[in-house]
């Protein structure tokens, strides 16, 4: 193993200061995992933390699974872990936490930094797998480191103060991303929960009625073409029924259909009543014509 970065101040590095300051540096590689060190630096500290994940990750390789692609963003500020395509922060490495870094020579695709958990306050070593890249991104880190400490004389350390708190604050909106994310799953469960719970209760073809709008007084309007409908208005009452028109002939009190002279037969009355009976219609039909 070899020491990544040391402060010389005859030291050529890859990167302009402006990149890793204001922006960052962004690499993929092969994660192999990260197990707990006993120390936090140290040759045969990381190449024992090498041995035991390339051990583990052979065992998983044989059982079919693929070692994840990471992008690593090297900055001023630390190195972050993210997947390559959802962008999505698995690990926020603060620089300040970080005190070993290496390059293996004798695998030149491996390569290593050991850093301080925020929450454990534990030691963990990540390894890394990378074909063309691995010297590197460990240099690259020593550049971050480099300049890290220049900002860090120049400030007067204040600036460590200011890092220390950038850092809680991203990690809170990352744990508020975390947790917004996992709500708008449990929102989305229950939308679909709901929505197969209505569609199992609803008979299939059934359509709900509508209750007919009704005019200021709350009674249903009276529509002459369709037929009054069943429904009671909304104040309760039920409306009271058309009296249908019945198509029998009207009789009198004593149950004889009315008498009209001019339906009868012509043999029905005498001459001299039936001359009379024609005479009257005779008129009435004038009368009719000239109205």
């Amino acid at each position: 193993m070899n020491r990544a970065f040391s402060r010389k101040k005859d030291k050529t590095w890859m990167h302009t200061p402006e990149a890793l300051s204001k922006h960052y540096i962004p690499y993929n590689a092969k994660f192999l995992g990260s197990t707990e060190v006993e120390q936090p630096k140290g040759t045969e500290v990381v190449r024992d933390a090498v041995r035991k994940l390339k051990f583990a990750r052979h065992i998983k390789k044989s059982e079919g699974q693929k070692i994840p692609k990471v992008e690593l963003q090297i900055s001023i500020y630390g190195v972050k872990i993210l997947e390559p395509k959802t962008k999505e922060v698995q690990h926020n490495c603060q620089l300040h936490r970080i005190s070993f870094c290496a390059d293996d020579k004798t695998d030149k695709r491996i390569f290593t930094f050991i850093c301080k958990d925020s929450e454990s306050n534990k030691h963990l070593c990540y390894v890394f797998d990378s074909e063309k890249c691995a010297e590197e991104i460990t240099l690259t880190i020593g550049q971050a480191f480099d300049l890290a400490y220049r900002k860090f004389l120049e400030s007067g350390g204040k600036d460590v103060e200011t890092r220390k708190q950038i850092a809680g604050l991203q990690k809170r909106i990352q744990d508020l991303e975390t947790e917004n994310t996992e709500l708008k799953n449990k929102v989305q469960d229950l939308e679909n929960q709901l929505r197969v719970t209505q569609v199992s209760t609803t008979p299939a073809g059934s359509v709900t009625p509508k209750s007919p709008s009704t005019d200021i007084f709350d009674m249903i309007p009276f529509s002459p073409i369709s037929p009054q409908s069943s429904i009671p208005a909304r104040n309760g009452t039920q409306p009271p029924p058309v009296p249908s028109r019945s198509t029998e002939t009207k009789r009198d009190l004593f149950g004889a259909e009315p008498f009209d002279p001019f339906s009868c037969g012509a043999g029905d009355f005498p001459p001299d009543i039936q001359s009379k009976l024609d005479e009257m219609q005779r008129q009435r039909w004038r009368g009719s014509k000239w109205d």
